[in-house]
């Protein structure tokens, strides 16, 4: 190589446990093999120390205008929608959370947001798919604030604004105007929650507005499907099937889709089938509830399946840091992914076949793919679970923009 390079990083292991040295000029890898380019010269240098090198991670469901609202919203919404099976799901976000919206104000949203992006730079979360309620009882506040910090962390992070009209469409009358609005005040991606209709039919024609209005400005769809026990809901199919109806296809998410975890198997391959014809995407959160979308069996069909946060301390989950590691964690509990196999697909779900669901391009680590990488301290992919700790760097396009030490001292 003649020109030096902008970051060069050494002493690395890939998931594998294979050695490698990084090179990177202009934000993009230009050397990815087991030894540093001979006579290379770097304006940065990182010694990885043995370390494992993953590519950033990517989050593909966040409420991130709810981030440390708990307090505010009180427990009774939390004791609905994680009670049993989640029968009380719907009540729990009709009534109990949505309290909490008529207190939003800018003032104290926008810390709040800061603080869970802070907290995804620290952890490597560089991209994120944000869902941001925009109904007639938050109407547009929640999202002025996102977009407001949003444009604070351009340079820092990824984000994919989703307008969602968390109350429904039908079951909130002008929230589909307000959305339309948020679309054009620089939301990114048409979101909905049909499930939370009255009626098939009126869930039916939520998803028909969602997708008609992706499919006329150009952009994704993101909807939160089929969210409760209850195997007779159909809200994942009818997304799959409007997708393919406005040419959609592979631009469209499911969250949740809980339900499917309740259907008979010729009825969910039948789903799956489904999904495959329209590229439909599934973002699964099972640490948030005690029923989650059937993963393994949608990974071994081939479709596309990543593992989102979902809620930092909200009315709908007490915990989280975001930490996609901690995620994967706690998934590999949930859904029972324990062998190295599993491992390294856990790994993947908040990572590379993540960034597929969402549509985020060229994110493996590869010569000529945007340099976005994390730096653990852990050399085994097992230590980094296990740990689940903070990146020792956090690389964006080759700049490092987030760094972490821990240092523990015992006293025997």
């Amino acid at each position: 190589m003649s020109a030096p390079l902008d970051l060069l990083v050494t002493d690395a292991r890939l998931a594998d446990g294979s050695p490698v040295a990084l090179g990177v000029r202009d934000g993009r890898y230009v050397h990815v093999a087991p030894q540093p380019p001979a006579g290379a010269t770097a304006t940065r240098t990182l010694d990885a120390a043995g370390g494992l090198v993953t590519e950033t991670f990517v989050n593909g469901h966040m409420h991130l205008e709810k981030v440390h609202t708990l307090d505010r919203a009180g427990e009774g919404a939390l004791a609905a929608y994680t009670s049993g099976t989640m029968g009380a799901a719907l009540r729990s976000i009709v009534r109990e959370a949505s309290a909490v919206k008529r207190q939003y104000d800018r003032a104290w949203l926008e810390p709040n947001i800061r603080r869970a992006l802070d907290a995804a730079l620290a952890h490597g979360v560089l991209h994120l798919q944000a869902f941001v309620d925009v109904d007639t009882t938050a109407r547009l506040v929640g999202m002025e604030a996102v977009l407001a910090v949003r444009e604070e962390y351009r340079d820092l992070l990824d984000l994919q604004v989703v307008a969602f009209p968390q109350d429904g469409l039908l079951r909130d009358p002008g929230a589909a105007a307000l959305c339309e609005e948020a679309l054009r005040m620089g939301a990114d991606v048409v979101g909905g929650i049909p499930w939370i209709e009255m009626t098939d039919a009126d869930a039916r024609a939520h998803v028909e507005w969602a997708c008609r209005l992706a499919a006329a400005q150009g952009k994704r769809v993101a909807m939160l499907v089929d969210d409760a026990g209850d195997p007779g809901l159909r809200t994942t199919q009818m997304l799959a099937e409007a997708m393919i109806e406005h040419d959609l296809r592979g631009r469209g998410v499911a969250c949740h889709a809980r339900a499917l975890a309740t259907y008979p198997q010729p009825t969910l391959q039948r789903l799956m089938d489904l999904a495959h014809a329209a590229g439909l995407g599934f973002v699964s959160d099972p640490h948030t509830g005690p029923l989650h979308l059937p993963v393994r069996e949608f990974l071994e069909d081939g479709i596309p399946v990543a593992l989102g946060q979902d809620d930092i301390e909200d009315a709908y989950y007490p915990f989280g840091r975001h930490s996609m590691l901690e995620v994967a964690f706690l998934a590999a509990h949930t859904l029972r992914f324990l062998t190295s196999a599993d491992q390294r697909l856990l790994l993947e779900l908040v990572t590379t076949r993540a960034a597929d669901v969402l549509g985020v391009a060229d994110h493996a680590i590869a010569e000529g793919n945007p340099a976005n990488l994390c730096v653990h301290a852990d050399g085994r992919l097992r230590d980094v679970l296990t740990e689940h700790a903070r990146p020792r760097w956090v690389i964006r396009r080759g700049r490092v923009v987030a760094e972490s030490e821990t240092t523990t001292r015992l006293h025997r």
